[in-house]
């Protein structure tokens, strides 16, 4: 699973390298520690490891038992959630 990517076709050489030094600049105007320190954690995490080995045999039950929720529309809308939470 790994990371999300919102652009789907393959960069040129050199508009990665365009991409890769826009993000430099961004990083040295950052000023936000949290942001820094997520980049930093981000940056020494493994990225190699999918995370759903890591899950327990429950939790890969749960989130299965959600996704057919989903596929079955066995769903609430977000606000009508919300709203009997706050009612609760």
């Amino acid at each position: 699973m790994g990371y999300i990517c919102t652009n789907t076709s393959k960069m040129s050489t050199a508009e990665l390298n365009k991409k890769k030094l826009d993000l430099i600049a961004w990083i040295n105007r950052l000023s936000d520690e949290r942001v820094i320190e997520f980049l930093d954690a981000l940056k020494a995490s493994d990225t190699s490891a999918d995370w759903w080995d890591d899950l327990s045999i429950s939790q890969k039950q749960s989130i299965k038992s959600g996704m057919k929720d989903i596929e079955t529309g066995n769903v609430l809308p977000s606000a009508q959630f919300w709203n009997a939470l706050k009612n609760a």
